[in-house]
């Protein structure tokens, strides 16, 4: 109720309209506290966006578009926010789209002006709390995002209490200290909103070329005295006789009794309202770059030779590929990339979980956009933020390296060896881990300009590329494409089978021949390589050859040994499985002694084969 005439305000004068809801050139109205939904329906309902008896009788109830929080379901909602001080780095993504559509690819974003579209975030007082906030603000006044207008809602009470009370702090001064104009106004005087609002969004400020924030003295519960200024109405329903006397007071018809009706007569929900979805823009990829089987590289430097490709093809006449990096530029081999296309290069600095949200948002704004960073800091530190990525459709290629025990030396703060557990309690991230430096190159070719949300991992040391069975040429020539879901037979053998991923696959091809020197026996080795989707029927054929070991540089509970055990289970085959991984906190140290140390080398690999067949 404080903020209903800012938002009325909004949708009755922004670009926007509901017949076309998602046009390119709209307007972005954001709305972080997303708890306020029946404000933020009640406005759109009033402007033909939604039906406002559908919202009144179904809110909340299961099936229905219109929840608790805001969602994508319903028109005019741009992005689905739950967690509070998300919707500013959302914005922050969509502002840099207006950006990046008139930019000239090879000048530098910050050099540039003009943008397509405005965007605004309306935000809670509270929610200034928020640490993200302030790494959304910087990067909204590092890029120019002059077309970035932000509304707080200085309501100054929050679920618990009064704000002074629970965390203080001089919000204005927050704003003014990242470099945002700041204009203070009533946000319940209609002409001085509309007059904040207005010189906010022509730019009439006292720095043009920064993001503006109106902050909007306001009461909560304004317009019902009962209500008025009380904490408690944050969060608590009006009992049916104090609702009654609270539409009196706001001089509105009292229908309770029939909507209440309506609702206890609803059918059981069905889930019928699909989010839209936004798919990004097909990409020129080019050819294969084949890395010879005895040369030594790495997956990150055969990663940033992709990414330079992609620049050179598609952003010649504007920005059509974006890159996100998080002060790691060098160690994500981005720098090629960078040089070739200076405005697609965003450099979010050590504010992973902002660059996480905008990025996303991005990718929701026709642009094929990766985020890289250490694996670290791309999924366990940020999983709210992808898990918000994966809930609001975005398109996000989300590349780590650094990932597992291959960051060695920077031990076990470092070492991530969850990330494939943590992205599939999500239902639709896509893991793809690359086993050498050509399948890495396949990979990132074959997500560009995939819709979704795809994760790559990989580690941080050199390596030689796998080899053919005769040991000739590499095992993944030119004419190899990379498929999500299927796995790849790279050693045959009826004896055993090891389910290897990422780095694990070039010990388990040694350790083939190991075995095969020492007993004679063939074991097949199978690429893991996409662990969503995954390639169930070559985990079960693995099963009929009576002894199957995974082998990964993560947990073992929760990455492709959990996946295995889980498939084998749900198909009701019995088969001996044992769980090669990473089973405790490593320590710091070379990736060599850490995998020698976990059994994870070509040498214990075919230790753990060779005891099993032996004791089977």
């Amino acid at each position: 109720m404080s903020t209903l005439q800012a938002l009325l305000l909004l949708y009755a004068n922004c670009r926007i309209e509901p017949s076309a809801p998602l046009a390119e050139n709209r307007d972005r109205i954001f709305v972080s506290h997303g708890h306020i939904s029946p404000g933020v329906y009640a406005a759109l309902a009033n402007f033909g966006f939604c039906d406002r008896d559908e919202a009144l009788v179904t809110f909340r109830n299961f099936g229905s578009v219109f929840g608790g929080h805001i969602e994508m379901g319903v028109p005019g909602v741009e992005w689905n926010t739950g967690n509070l001080g998300q919707g500013l780095s959302a914005a922050v993504g969509a502002a840099l789209g207006a950006r990046l559509e008139s930019a000239n690819p090879s000048l530098d974003l910050r050099e540039q002006e003009g943008s397509s579209y405005k965007v605004v975030c309306c935000m809670g007082d509270g929610e200034q709390q928020k640490g993200q906030l302030s790494e959304a603000r910087r990067l909204a006044v590092k890029y120019g995002c002059s077309n970035l207008i932000g509304i707080v809602d200085l309501n100054r009470l929050q679920i618990g209490g009064e704000i002074a009370d629970i965390m203080p702090h001089d919000i204005p001064a927050d704003w003014a200290a990242d470099g945002w104009n700041v204009v203070q106004t009533d946000g319940h005087d209609w002409q001085a909103l509309y007059g904040a609002l207005r010189a906010a969004y022509r730019g009439e400020v006292e720095h043009p070329g920064r993001p503006t924030v109106v902050i909007a003295e306001t009461i909560m519960g304004r317009g019902v005295p009962e209500m008025e200024g009380k904490a408690k109405w944050h969060g608590q329903s009006l009992k049916l006789e104090q609702a009654r006397e609270a539409l009196d007071h706001l001089g509105e018809p009292d229908r309770l009794g029939e909507l209440m009706e309506r609702r206890g007569a609803l059918p059981p929900g069905e889930v019928n309202h699909p989010f839209p979805t936004l798919a990004p823009p097909k990409l020129k990829i080019g050819p294969a770059i084949v890395y010879p089987h005895d040369q030594v590289t790495d997956c990150r430097s055969a990663y940033g030779a992709v990414m330079k490709e992609l620049a050179v093809e598609n952003n010649n006449d504007r920005v059509r590929v974006v890159a996100f990096s998080a002060d790691l530029e060098g160690s994500v081999k981005l720098g090629g990339f960078h040089n070739t296309s200076p405005a697609a290069f965003i450099e979010g600095g050590i504010q992973e979980h902002n660059s996480a949200t905008a990025s996303g948002r991005l990718s929701r704004e026709g642009y094929s956009v990766f985020f890289s960073t250490f694996g670290m800091f791309g999924v366990t530190e940020v999983f709210n933020q992808q898990r918000l990525n994966c809930f609001n459709k975005a398109n996000l290629k989300l590349v780590c390296t650094h990932c597992g025990t291959d960051v060695g030396e920077d031990g076990p703060t470092h070492q991530a060896i969850d990330y494939v557990g943590l992205l599939r309690s999500t239902y639709s991230w896509e893991i793809f881990v690359p086993a050498d430096p050509n399948q890495c190159d396949r990979m990132i070719r074959a997500i560009a300009d995939r819709p979704g949300n795809q994760f790559v991992g990989m580690g941080r040391s050199k390596m030689n590329s796998l080899s053919t069975a005769d040991g000739s040429a590499p095992f993944y020539g030119a004419d190899y494409e990379f498929v999500p879901g299927r796995a790849e037979l790279i050693r045959d053998g009826d004896d055993g089978a090891i389910l290897a991923v990422g780095p694990m696959v070039l010990e388990a091809q040694q350790a083939h021949d190991l075995i095969l020197q020492r007993t004679g026996k063939r074991i097949r080795v199978v690429n893991m390589a996409s662990l969503r989707p995954f390639d169930r029927d070559a985990i079960l054929a693995a099963a009929t050859t009576g002894f199957v070991l995974t082998a990964e540089d993560h947990h073992p509970d929760t990455g492709l040994g959990g996946l295995v055990s889980m498939v084998l289970a749900d198909a009701g085959i019995a088969t001996r499985l044992e769980r090669a991984g990473v089973d405790r906190w490593a320590m710091s140290g070379k990736p060599a002694e850490i995998r020698r140390a976990y059994r994870l080398d070509a040498e214990g690999l075919a230790d753990r084969v060779v005891k099993a067949l032996s004791s089977n």
